[in-house]
């Protein structure tokens, strides 16, 4: 993937892969040897990086000798690769279930003109990010933070948590374990911005915990009426502001409303005869699909939900459905799943399995004052390469609509 492909640049053929998915030796395009992953030695090694998402249960894991992540051969004080290493300003983590992208892009839209650059789970892995940049802004799953055992950040924000990936992490206390591990290795005076309610580890950094938006914003003093933003989006918007206060006691309420969001969050299509479609498709978890349906509650919703939810317990989902006006049409491999689930609360559901048919099924039923709405809840890849190709799918289907 990126992130060693990246590394492997910046250290040229000092590396040896191995590949799950592989069946015999090969090179990269950098001279490189790749085995699979089966052929592992363990003597033939001294550090062994891990790319983000090797699960814990993994078969190199069981004899590496010193596994890092990607932020500890980089990042780290005691375990960083020397020819490797950066050594930024300043070091902004952002995690949580939903809205890391956004607030990340937030933040570093904020403090652009101090020269803030984003990585990690977005855009550059770390090994491309320029050395000399001042201020690293890093999107942080909870894969990496998981093998991250020894770099922690300056500034933490934790978005508002839910169980998710719970194939990959043992459980959800697991899950939320690692979203809070970097907090163990903070420093004194450095902020951390967390939930309240979460077992917090011990810390030597200043932690701030909010309920809601409204809580973030009253400690930290920003007037919620100035922002543009809403929903989910808030929160995002609230965090970036946090930032900028601390760092240089500015609310820039001019700078945050002129951020535009990306494409696949909650972007809306009219189309020929008016009615309104709204593509969420990077709502790949079950607290992004619950903020949109928030957002558009005041208007009758015809929801899309379905495909791979990583083993997640949709009953909170159904459960706020069954509580507004709305029509539900399952897609992708849980499918059927969330059809029995919708059936079983007495909801009106229509179990579609594809998009396209999910689509023209809507277009038979959706009147001007209601919405259509994709957010599935759930990974593409069971029936997409990403979510961006299932939501450039949606917006075709869309506008391809007819007008009879």
């Amino acid at each position: 993937g990126k992130t060693t492909k990246a590394i492997a640049k910046a250290l040229g053929n000092n590396m040896v892969f191995y590949d799950d998915n592989i069946q015999k030796v090969s090179i990269d395009e950098y001279s490189n040897i790749i085995y699979p992953s089966n052929e592992f030695d363990k003597d033939n090694s001294k550090v062994q990086i891990l790319t983000p998402s090797i699960p814990p249960n993994h078969q190199i894991l069981k004899t590496a000798s010193n596994p890092i992540s990607e932020y500890d051969a980089i990042l780290s004080n005691n375990l960083s690769i020397p020819s490797l290493k950066a050594n930024p300003q300043l070091d902004i983590w952002i995690s949580g279930t939903n809205g890391k992208t956004t607030t990340t892009q937030m933040v570093t839209h904020l403090l652009s003109e101090y020269g803030a650059v984003s990585g990690g789970n977005i855009g550059m892995p770390l090994a491309s990010i320029p050395k000399d940049a001042p201020i690293w802004v890093l999107e942080s799953s909870s894969y990496t933070l998981h093998h991250t055992k020894d770099a922690f950040p300056n500034i933490y924000l934790l978005l508002p948590i839910t169980p998710d990936h719970l194939n990959w992490h043992k459980d959800a206390k697991s899950y939320i374990k690692d979203k809070l591990s970097p907090l163990k290795r903070m420093r004194e005076g450095e902020l951390a911005l967390i939930p309240h309610g979460l077992d917090t580890p011990d810390t030597s950094a200043w932690v701030v915990e909010y309920k809601n938006s409204q809580d973030i914003a009253n400690f930290f003093g920003i007037d919620i009426l100035k922002i543009d933003f809403k929903a989910g989006f808030l929160m995002d918007a609230l965090m970036a502001l946090v930032v900028k206060k601390v760092l240089f006691d500015v609310i820039d309420y001019e700078s945050i409303n002129s951020f535009k969001l990306d494409k696949h969050r909650q972007e809306e299509i009219i189309d020929k005869r008016g009615r309104v479609w709204v593509n969420d498709s990077k709502a790949t978890n079950l607290d992004a699909t619950l903020q949109a349906i928030e957002a558009y509650k005041d208007r009758y919703i015809h929801i899309i939900l379905g495909g791979d939810d990583k083993g997640v317990d949709m009953t909170p989902l159904i459960e706020k459905l069954a509580k507004i006006e709305c029509t539900i049409y399952t897609i992708g491999s849980n499918s059927q799943r969330l059809y029995n689930m919708a059936k079983s609360k007495s909801l009106k559901v229509y179990e579609c399995k594809y998009l396209k048919d999910a689509i023209n099924l809507i277009d038979s039923k959706l009147n001007k004052d209601e919405v259509a709405l994709l957010s599935p809840a759930a990974s593409s890849l069971d029936q997409f390469p990403s979510y961006a190709k299932r939501g450039e799918e949606f917006i075709d289907f869309v506008k391809n609509l007819s007008l009879d």
